[in-house]
């Protein structure tokens, strides 16, 4: 495990270095900031002319997707090779020579893709989710946060089972993955309704298939004291951890039936 931790932070260096070599690299963070800020701030305008939606508030509705935003960040941040995967290596044939290489394939294709100014996106979204707990008069105590951390990375686990997923279908389907938008575009927009006026497909959806309520609405739902039970606040980091497993089983299913580009 150390040596594979080794590869990883080897091959981000080599990334970040590379990508640092343009000399506008920190226009690009700057870009991305301005692009994260575009969201919450159509929440905000909207909840000024309309007001609350019964006892759902602005704040409540930021916490939500805020946390959403820092796990789909840091999932894209540090599985951005994953996203690649499909048309980077498969239809390319470059997945042929990484698996010439002594190493793990896992770390190396995860790890093959590192762009810095994906950061801003969790950077943003744990700005606001300490901006939207003040609003609502959360104490930061020792259970608070730590469910909140929990719940971030049960998050960034289901986005990163979202990647190693759609790279394990690619094997099969090597180009038709427009359905994973479902799963992550999709998803972060679903946390910005009131979760009692979702339809019930998808709470459905979203609790039993992909997990975001579960990871999302209930350390939410306890955090802010919204009612329901605690400990389901703490679900988060279990559910996240067995979608990423789903997604890990796949991907491994893919890779054993891998037949080369033929080139």
């Amino acid at each position: 495990m150390l040596k594979e931790f080794r590869v990883y932070r080897q091959f981000v260096k080599i990334n970040l270095l590379s990508g640092m070599e343009y000399k506008g690299w920190w226009l690009m963070i700057f870009q991305v900031l301005l692009t994260t800020f575009g969201d919450p701030l159509a929440v905000v305008l909207i909840f000024s002319r309309f007001g609350s939606i019964g006892d759902w508030d602005m704040e409540r509705i930021m916490l939500m997707y805020a946390m959403a935003f820092t796990a789909y960040g840091l999932g894209e941040t540090l599985f951005r090779g994953f996203s690649y995967f499909p048309f980077r290596m498969i239809r390319s044939g470059d997945f042929d020579r990484v698996l010439l290489r002594p190493k793990s394939l896992f770390v190396q294709v995860s790890a093959s893709y590192f762009h810095i100014h994906r950061a801003a996106r969790p950077f943003m979204g744990l700005c606001i989710i300490v901006w939207s707990l003040n609003r609502m008069g959360v104490q930061f105590t020792f259970l608070n946060v730590t469910m909140l951390i929990f719940a971030i990375i049960g998050g960034f686990l289901t986005y990163a089972g979202v990647f190693v997923l759609s790279s394990g279908v690619a094997f099969f389907t090597i180009n038709a993955l427009d359905w994973i938008h479902v799963l992550t575009s999709a998803s972060r927009e679903v946390v910005r309704v009131p979760t009692p006026y979702l339809p019930r497909a998808l709470r459905y959806v979203f609790t039993f298939f992909m997990p975001m309520l579960v990871i999302i609405y209930f350390p939410a739902s306890a955090i802010g004291d919204w009612g329901g039970a605690f400990w389901r606040g703490w679900l988060a980091l279990p559910a996240g951890g067995v979608f990423f497993c789903m997604g890990l089983l796949v991907w491994r299913v893919g890779v054993r039936h891998y037949k080369s580009t033929g080139s």
